[in-house]
This record gives structure tokens, sequence and C-alpha cells, in this order.
């Protein structure tokens, strides 16, 4: 499947939903947000949501520091 990622064109195995593509990236556990085609997808609905070939996704992770 083919997304784009925080503007990048990526190929991907085939994953069902947003809780697969942070998986996928090893992100499960960040403190993060999902924006799915310019939606921001809640956290309580990674596991439902999917993510489509031709979706456009924005993953970002906040960092500590001063």
């Amino acid at each position: 499947m083919n997304i784009r990622l925080n503007g990048q064109n990526v190929t991907l195995p085939q994953i069902a939903t947003i809780s697969g593509l942070l998986a996928h990236y090893k992100l499960q556990e960040k403190i993060l947000v999902v924006e799915r085609n310019g939606e921001i997808v809640d956290r309580s609905a990674y596991e439902q949501t999917p993510v489509m070939d031709g979706d456009t996704i924005e993953i970002v992770h906040f960092v500590g520091g001063g």
C-alpha cells in the first residue's frame, strides 16, 4: 500500500489500522497525535480507524526538553 506519511510518499506492507501503523514504526507507546486525511484521530479510535491506500497521515510526537 502507498500512503503519504509526514509529507513523504511511502510504500508499506498491508496495514489495517492506525494502531497497526504505529506498531509498524514502533510508536505505539509514544505521546503523539495522528491526523488522517486532515482530521485528527482520537486515540481511543486508533484500533478502529482504517489506513487506506492513498491516505495522507501525519504523526506528530512530542519531545521533552528545555
